[in-house]
């Protein structure tokens, strides 16, 4: 593992009992400190898969995986503590106020007192919902219930924080709040993003690295722009995630 690399993932294969392919199989990349890494795939690729690895939700069958210089068998505490986690599901309580649920989840993190409750003002103000934060989660519209579930990820300023679909289902304008501030972060806290997305175009814009993975392997990886240059007949990235993937629908 490089001095600047914060994720290095060795030869990961899974198989499940109830399939005779495996989802993932000999996936190895690492990826750098602060870097906004693209895990770009379409449905059934193993994208899913391999973020859960990287979250400690399940081992690998095969393969290792550090984080920090860590892993999850000898260090799970340490490791939770350093990764936050987004999913693409609303993980919020409705009958609570913004306020409550990410109070509720700073504790889980081990945070409390003053520190907390600065931390929570910090980030709503930060995303634009300060003048909300007292207001339930039931009365919120999808795009601020898309930031408060992005807050309550990185409350406790993860070094590596998963995106999976942060920005699914909600308008243009939440979209750029939520990609924006997650730059800031990025910058002002020197964070680690892992991230998902169909949306080709606001990957191409927003990740510093992509590896596009399909039937569990991964089958190109670069910079953005690197890619596209070096595929003369594509112009953007939704061209080349195309031309590699196919145009067929996947279902699953």
């Amino acid at each position: 593992m490089k001095d600047n690399d914060i994720i290095q993932a060795d030869k990961l294969t899974k198989c499940y009992n109830n399939s005779d392919v495996p989802a993932i199989k000999d996936l190895s990349f690492h990826v750098r400190a602060n870097e906004i890494y693209g895990l770009l795939g379409p449905n059934g690729a193993g994208k899913t898969t391999t973020i859960n690895i990287l979250c400690g939700l399940f081992p690998p069958s095969s393969g290792s995986i550090s984080i920090d210089h860590k892993n999850y068998s000898q260090h799970p505490q340490e490791l939770k503590k350093t990764i936050g986690v987004v999913p693409q599901d609303i993980a919020l309580y409705p009958s609570l106020t913004a306020y409550e649920n990410l109070r509720f989840f700073g504790h889980m993190y081990g945070m409390k007192g003053t520190e907390l409750k600065k931390r929570i003002y910090d980030c709503l103000e930060l995303f634009g919902l300060s003048k909300n934060a007292h207001k339930r989660i039931a009365r919120y519209s999808g795009g601020m219930k898309r930031r408060v579930n992005l807050i309550a990820g990185l409350l406790h300023k993860p070094k590596v924080l998963f995106l999976d679909e942060p920005t699914v289902g909600v308008d243009v304008q939440s979209r750029n709040v939520i990609l924006q501030h997650l730059k800031t972060i990025r910058k002002n806290e020197q964070t680690t993003i892992i991230y998902t997305s169909h949306y080709m175009e606001e990957a191409e814009n927003f990740c510093t690295f992509v590896s596009i993975i399909d039937k569990g392997e991964i089958i190109a990886e670069g910079k953005p722009a690197d890619l596209i240059h070096q595929n003369k007949e594509c112009t953007d990235l939704e061209g080349l995630f195309l031309q590699l993937t196919g145009r067929d629908v996947r279902d699953n």
